[in-house]
């Protein structure tokens, strides 16, 4: 059990001193394999890799990532900015409101939060950039509404996170839906209350400004023209997983089939858009299934050697109160988010927090959407929030890390705000899981 122990130490010294996750995870369980069971952690390791390559959900990662650069590609992101705008462009705010709200429909229809944040934030910057927005605003809106892809279905995070938990991903989607629409929501009034209170950081339009002359009708004509695509497609996923019409993995190629027919379409299908999508899409796969690899095999060896059992005796003999041991597993994941990209957090915590977890007679659906909103947390977090890596990498020079750092600090509260609501009311997760499963 002692030797259990020495596990994660040996594995955030990997880590820390360079070694890739993938290979510091499969590292230390190679050594700590062969001190602890010798020739015989051989087997082990060839099961868990026959467990992770028969593991037919997981086929849904590839398929959601080239869902996600496909749409990167399809200009559907720029009409539906015009069209959200015209319905919000009155509100205090409004170029930001159109931000998160495009945020939210791009996240419900790609799953991938870099894409997510790459597309909004390639669209939203510049525009609010030329009505005088506040640059902390625009670093916060864009980071916040990228980051929904961790917490709004179909996420490639939840698609991870469901088989580590031994959960259905159908039901976990239906948990994080009503949550992650509230945290967009408090995005929002946020940005409204602020802009309220001083105009300076989103300085209003005139009233003839951006106005197309467009009638009623034309508008209508125009928002269901912008939003029939994505609306299509989040059916096309999400709704068919929860009417329990497709597995994830069938909603997903159905989605990956969508996306390229919608591609097609609008015109912008070339073979060079689709072999970079690929490539792409590849890259970003194998990373992600080389790591779960070394999750499953880590978090393997880690119970085979008795670390979950020394693990509970540390917890017990702190004598710590259930609560505080769940916030204590959350701390954890919260700081593993900034420091670690999400699925290593998932794969390193997750095994290890569950039967915990269970022992203490928590609702282990109602814990994942909490793990889940720490980790899209964590993500926006500075010094090392993945959010800000990705917005430094498509914002202009005037854009300062300053104003990154403080821009994000309100949509951190309004997560954390989130999760003490669902902390104190399980049913915000736990209602529509229920209500689909029936009586």
């Amino acid at each position: 059990m002692e030797l259990a122990l020495w596990m994660f130490p040996a594995l955030f010294v990997a880590i820390f001193i360079g070694v890739p996750v993938a290979f510091a995870l499969l590292g230390v369980s190679l050594v700590f394999g062969f001190i602890r069971f010798g020739d015989a952690a051989v087997h082990q390791f060839i099961a868990e890799v026959q467990d992770l390559a028969s593991n037919y959900v997981l086929a849904a990662v590839p398929l959601f990532i080239l869902m996600g650069t496909l749409l990167e590609s399809t200009g559907i992101a720029k009409q539906l900015f015009k069209a959200v705008h015209m319905w919000t462009r009155r509100l205090p705010g409004s170029l930001a409101v159109s931000t998160i709200l495009l945020g939210t429909v791009f996240a419900a229809a790609s799953g991938v939060v870099g894409a997510t944040e790459t597309v909004i934030g390639l669209l939203a910057i510049p525009v609010m950039l030329s009505h005088n927005y506040s640059k902390s605003l625009i670093s916060g809106t864009v980071c916040g509404g990228g980051s929904l892809g961790t917490a709004i279905p179909p996420s490639v995070v939840v698609i991870v996170l469901a088989p580590s938990a031994d959960v259905s991903v159908g039901s976990l989607f239906a948990a994080i839906l009503f949550p992650g629409l509230m945290m967009a929501g408090l995005f929002i009034l946020y940005i409204i209350v602020h802009a309220t209170l001083d105009p300076r950081v989103a300085p209003r339009s005139l009233p003839d400004e951006d106005d197309d002359g467009m009638s009623l009708l034309g508008k209508l004509r125009f928002t269901l023209v912008a939003f029939l695509p994505p609306v299509l497609l989040i059916f096309s996923v999400l709704g068919t997983i929860l009417l329990g019409w497709a597995t994830p993995t069938e909603a997903a190629a159905c989605g990956a089939l969508g996306t390229l027919l919608l591609t097609a379409t609008m015109g912008q299908f070339k073979l060079a858009v689709f072999w970079n999508a690929i490539k792409r899409s590849l890259l970003i796969s194998v990373m992600i299934l080389t790591i779960l690899l070394g999750g499953h095999i880590f978090s393997g060896i880690f119970a085979a050697s008795g670390g979950v059992s020394a693990t509970r005796e540390i917890l017990d003999a702190a004598n710590l109160s259930p609560w505080s041991i769940i916030l204590l597993i959350l701390l954890i994941g919260f700081i593993g988010g900034f420091i670690l990209d999400l699925v290593s957090v998932v794969l390193i915590v997750i095994p290890l927090a569950i039967p915990i977890v269970n022992a203490l007679g928590f609702d282990t659906i109602w814990f994942l959407v909490l793990f889940l909103i720490v980790l899209q947390t964590g993500y926006l977090t500075p010094p090392m929030a993945p959010s800000i890596f990705y917005l430094r990498s498509i914002s202009p020079p005037e854009m300062l890390l300053k104003h990154m750092y403080r821009g994000v600090i309100p949509f951190i509260g309004m997560q954390l705000v989130t999760l003490v609501l669902v902390m104190a009311f399980p049913e915000l997760a736990l209602w529509l899981p229920e209500y689909i499963r029936g009586p």
